[in-house]
């Protein structure tokens, strides 16, 4: 099944069962977040991808730098392991991983989860690639990809034993938006795709059409 239809179903079948003090405060912030993002801040193509360093998993740190001085570089923010919508994402990116790699272009991952918790991911999910820890959104802001979720969504988050605190070590209460970008080895980013509605993602299939068209270059 297509990611987006696994996506959608998910979506249906949780505003068809959640409880109205669940869903009504998580539908009615996802629409108007929806109607308000502004696409303008977000990382374009043809601009250089801002240099990070960041911790992975089990704390070693990878840096943007050597990475790109391999090869190019397919990397996906998601919003973190409680999110379902990213954890299904997750998994259809890892079935495309090894074709990803025999292309020549490495793929990383990153969520605002402290390494531990990025950890846990990586084990419950069977990932054999880079998760990495932006802690605070440091590195997502410069990207433009930062999203103040409304307080009004911490109860029902706590409701669903959803503790942001304790998974990012902030109660800053953001996430990043959910994007995916192809940075080639010269640092500029060559394809983006974002969507401020979560349960939208780019499938790993285009990723494929996205490092072709950038290897047919070379």
């Amino acid at each position: 099944m297509a990611l987006a239809a696994q996506l959608t179903a998910h979506y249906e079948a949780f505003t068809s069962s959640a409880a109205p003090a669940i869903k009504d405060p998580i539908i009615a912030a996802k629409t108007n977040f929806n109607a308000t993002f502004d696409t303008f801040r977000v990382i374009k193509v043809g601009e250089a991808l801002p240099a990070f360093s960041l911790p992975d998993a089990t704390g070693k740190t990878m840096s943007s730098a050597p990475l790109l001085a391999k090869s190019p570089l397919l990397i996906t923010f998601y919003r973190g392991e409680w999110c379902p919508f990213c954890n299904i994402a997750l998994i259809e990116l890892q079935k495309y991983v090894p074709e990803y790699h025999a292309r020549g272009v490495q793929f990383i991952a990153i969520s605002p989860e402290l390494p531990n918790t990025s950890l846990t991911t990586t084990q419950k999910h069977n990932l054999d690639f880079p998760v990495l820890s932006d802690v605070r959104n440091v590195y997502a802001r410069q990207l433009g990809i930062v999203f103040k979720q409304d307080d009004a969504l911490r109860e029902p988050f706590g409701a669903l034993g959803i503790d942001l605190n304790a998974r990012n070590g902030d109660d800053s209460f953001e996430v990043p938006v959910p994007i995916t970008l192809l940075v080639g080895k010269e640092g500029v980013v060559r394809n983006v795709f974002v969507d401020p509605d979560f349960t939208k993602r780019l499938e790993p299939g285009a990723a494929l059409d996205w490092i072709d068209a950038l290897n047919e270059e070379a």
